[in-house]
């Protein structure tokens, strides 16, 4: 393995020129099908052991409107049980060792399950739906934290969508397999108890040829009590603020989506009128979503951790969960009827749009979540980090399983939950983008750069992936701060004019991001050295501090002369032995937007007058220089080096 793939902080050679050339490595290709096979075997298992009680067996004491909540409920209880048990394993030994384990026990499970389908013993398979969720249990760390340790950080946001899109494929094709081949008169659960066990062998051939990791510590202890290693998952994961928040993201992803999988059969049945092969097409229709947003993930963020896209895919879940709600009301009754009838009607063409639409947002939600945890947890704990995860994904999973049957029980109907669910959605993403405001200011940044203008960068290999750095640029306009955003991988902390915070809207964007304010030393010296103090207090956390040393935004387009203010930020972190490359920047082509001081009025240069003056998506750019030598650090070498940046 390269050094680039072990360390994946920094691109190397193993970069693709995009995602889908991972399907021909081997350090991507055999884990890829492992883990589709294995998720396609979850499914086709889970979904043709739903659809028999739910259509084929009465059974008593298991209404079928709550089979699919019952058995969603058994599959994920042994993550609540024993994920902190499988993140420590993880993280001990070597991952290829223990998915070819996991898959060994795949195997032995589905050999029960065989005979619990041929004999309709639904004891037995309820039993087996609980051994595969800890099948999942002990593969679920397995899964996010190998991914890091074979992949570069360019390549992290495409290796996770990629896994994500064939873990909804297989979804799909798990499900769509499960309840055809159930409904085969007479064959049906013989064919299924055969299509098991062949999925199962099929994973552990494919496990055999994924290639030997290091174990990331080795020295780990193993703490068997599983309540006293939850907390302490819990506690390590919450030692960093942005990967916790972000691990409750993803855990009311799970939630929202458990609200849907686990009611489709349900919802065919009662509400669409249509038989199990209406209960496949939803599920079709919601894989293929998800798949197809997964993998707009790495095309939307250009190879980046693009975690802007978090909110809207956000937006999007709610919205159309919501006119999902509005979609499937006043359906007019109707015999039962198969796939091709249902998709006949027109008034049925709304509920699979909202459908397709509704789980594409959710892969644009989900992808750079997990990502960004990936490439923020540290790397010998990453694996308990991820079992923390599925600690809460297994709590919201099973809030959603008890929350959702206690509104069925109570008289809500399904439409009513879809509905519920996308109001919550939308409460939840406010409450979460306001706990963790990086989201929302990397929302905005993305915006700006995709919808407002064509910006195109170069050289953004040069930002530092960790560890302190100044960043210097030319200051054309008054969203300079947000392209900056929009082109560095890590958050950035601005010092900015503090007149620039009385602007409406970006002032309070500028507050959100938690840009630092300076003003002149003759206007307000205390103000003047709290700025300089919280530089260089942001350089003592290893972050990255963006200035603009022209003090102001030029107001004739021209390169103006560097201030020494940014020297002596460098002077007060040498002297606490805090040594920070500079990075020089350029913005090109911004001069004459909306946003520059381009307009005269009343003898004034302003900016923000006239919209659109040079149409929709004028193309920007920004250049991005190598480290300075520290022997050019004075403010005429780095406008020497920005100029150049300007003309290349």
């Amino acid at each position: 393995m390269s050094t680039s793939a072990s360390n994946p902080t920094q691109p190397g050679a193993n970069a693709q020129a995009n995602q889908f050339a991972l399907l021909g490595q081997r350090r991507f290709a055999p884990f890829f099908w492992t883990q589709f096979a294995g998720a396609a075997n979850d499914n086709l298992f889970k979904f043709a052991f739903t659809v028999m009680v739910t259509y084929q067996l009465q059974v008593a004491w298991m209404k079928p409107a709550m089979a699919g909540l019952v058995i969603g409920a058994l599959f994920i209880l042994p993550f609540l049980l024993f994920s902190a048990t499988a993140g420590q394993l993880t993280d001990k030994y070597d991952k290829t060792v223990i998915i070819r384990l996991v898959k060994n026990l795949e195997i032995a499970i589905m050999l029960l399950a065989a005979w619990g389908f041929v004999t309709a013993h639904v004891p037995v398979l309820l039993a087996c739906v609980f051994l595969m969720g800890l099948h999942s249990t002990l593969f679920g760390p397995v899964k996010y934290a190998y991914l890091p340790q074979v992949l570069d950080a360019r390549e992290l946001t495409g290796g996770n969508g990629m896994v994500e899109m064939g873990t909804f494929v297989a979804i799909l094709l798990g499900q769509v397999a499960g309840g055809l081949l159930v409904a085969l008169p007479g064959i049906g659960h013989t064919t299924v108890a055969a299509g098991c066990v062949l999925l199962a062998l099929a994973g552990r051939v494919a496990a055999q040829a994924i290639p030997r990791t290091a174990a990331t510590d080795p020295g780990l202890r193993i703490n068997w009590n599983p309540v006293s290693e939850t907390w302490r998952n819990l506690k390590l994961a919450h030692g960093n603020v942005v990967v916790f928040r972000s691990l409750l993201g993803i855990s009311w992803m799970w939630f929202f989506g458990a609200v849907f999988l686990s009611n489709f059969p349900a919802f065919a049945k009662e509400v669409l009128h249509g038989n199990e092969q209406v209960a496949s097409l939803l599920l079709v229709v919601f894989s293929v979503g998800i798949g197809i947003g997964s993998l707009l993930c790495e095309t939307l963020s250009h190879r980046q951790v693009e975690i802007g896209l978090v909110p809207l895919g956000a937006i999007g879940m709610s919205v159309f969960a919501i006119d999902l709600y509005f979609a499937s009301r006043g359906l007019p009754p109707a015999a039962e009827m198969g796939a091709a009838a249902f998709v006949g009607h027109a008034s049925h063409w709304r509920v699979m749009a909202d459908l397709a639409l509704l789980s594409l947002c959710a892969g644009l939600y989900s992808v750079p979540m997990y990502a960004l945890i990936q490439l923020r947890s540290q790397p010998t704990h990453r694996a308990r980090v991820i079992a923390a995860n599925n600690i809460l994904n297994a709590l919201f999973m099973i809030g959603s399983a008890v929350i959702a049957g206690a509104l069925l029980a109570a008289g809500f109907t399904i439409p009513q939950i879809f509905l519920f669910t996308g109001i919550a959605n939308a409460v939840v993403a406010f409450y979460i983008f306001m706990l963790v405001p990086e989201y929302l200011l990397r929302f905005v940044a993305w915006v700006a750069s995709r919808c407002v203008y064509r910006f195109k960068v170069r050289g953004d290999e040069h930002i530092p992936a960790e560890g302190p750095a100044v960043l210097v640029c030319n200051h054309v306009s008054f969203v300079d701060a947000v392209l900056l955003m929009a082109a560095s991988p890590r958050p950035v902390r601005f010092i900015m004019d503090h007149r620039i915070f009385k602007v409406p809207v970006l002032g309070w964007l500028f507050r959100l991001a938690k840009a630092i304010p300076i003003a002149p030393q003759k206007e307000d010296a205390a103000a003047y050295e709290r700025a300089f103090a919280e530089a260089v207090a942001v350089l003592r956390e290893g972050d990255l501090l963006g200035i603009f040393p022209e003090g102001g935004i030029t107001r004739d387009g021209q390169l103006q002369p560097f201030k020494g203010g940014v020297m002596k930020i460098l002077e007060l972190a040498r002297a606490e032995g805090i040594e920070a490359p500079v990075i020089p920047m350029a913005l090109t082509n911004l001069w004459g937007s909306f946003f520059s001081r381009i307009e005269v009025r009343n003898g004034e240069n302003v900016a923000m007058v006239r919209p659109f003056r040079r149409g929709l998506l004028s193309r920007v750019g920004l250049n991005v220089g190598p480290a300075m030598p520290p022997a050019e650090l004075a403010p005429e070498a780095m406008r020497s080096h920005v100029d150049g940046l300007l003309a290349s």
